[in-house]
């Protein structure tokens, strides 16, 4: 579907591609997938479209109108390309979270070590409150449907990221910047955090320090 104003064609929802379309580029600058593997997605609040991007298609190719517009029930509403194999996990998790505005697949490194041994990444740095703590581990389940959508919704409780067994991470967020900002965050923790458990056992945050911190990221930090 294409919306015509004064004989040329607008993109369906023009500015949500465009966001989408940037933090998609995050993900390769980032160091977090390599060729075309990841994703992150994004969801309008007005009309419950999702805007994701493109299957299998090059990070360096890619432009705002390649963004592919579903609708909750994965049926394309605008787009040339085929959407990514990811779309019902994404759309499962948006349909059972409506807190849920943006969504990040990365299979970064360190973070997807961790997802290897099947173990969640403990915390053992500030920066793991703003992701709300210990990044919980979920089971195994098969690439690309509903079930590994549950499965996060499952598994995630109050974090805004989840490594997926013997797969990658997922992260969530208000929007799409947001889900992205937490991919990258995650990389980095699980770096640190492989890092120090070389060296010995790391000092764990206890829950107390993880909400004081949690509270700091929320209430005084970034621009208001």
């Amino acid at each position: 579907m294409t919306i015509m104003k004064n004989g040329d064609d607008i993109m369906l929802l023009e500015k949500l591609r465009e966001t989408v379309w940037k933090c998609n580029l995050e993900l390769p600058k980032n160091g977090l997938v390599k060729m075309t593997s990841g994703n992150v997605s994004g969801r309008d609040p007005e009309t419950g479209l999702v805007v994701i991007k493109p299957s299998g298609y090059s990070y360096e190719q890619m432009k705002p109108e390649d963004m592919v517009v579903v609708d909750l029930n994965c049926q394309v509403v605008e787009g040339h390309l085929t959407p990514s194999v990811d779309t019902d996990t994404h759309l499962c998790v948006y349909r059972q979270r409506p807190d849920v505005f943006g969504i990040a697949h990365t299979h970064s490194p360190y973070a997807s070590s961790f997802a290897a041994l099947g173990k969640p990444i403990p915390s053992c740095l500030t920066a793991s409150a703003m992701i709300g703590g210990e990044i919980p581990v979920g089971g195994y389940v098969p690439i690309g449907g509903e079930a590994i959508g549950a499965e996060i919704v499952r598994k995630i409780g109050q974090s805004l990221a989840i490594v997926m067994q013997n797969h990658g991470v997922f992260t969530i967020g208000k929007s799409p910047q947001q889900a992205t900002k937490m991919a990258v965050e995650v990389e980095e923790i699980a770096m640190i955090t492989h890092l120090a458990m070389l060296r010995g056992t790391p000092i764990w945050l206890t829950s107390d320090q993880i909400a004081e911190t949690f509270n700091m990221y929320r209430d005084q930090y970034g621009q208001k």
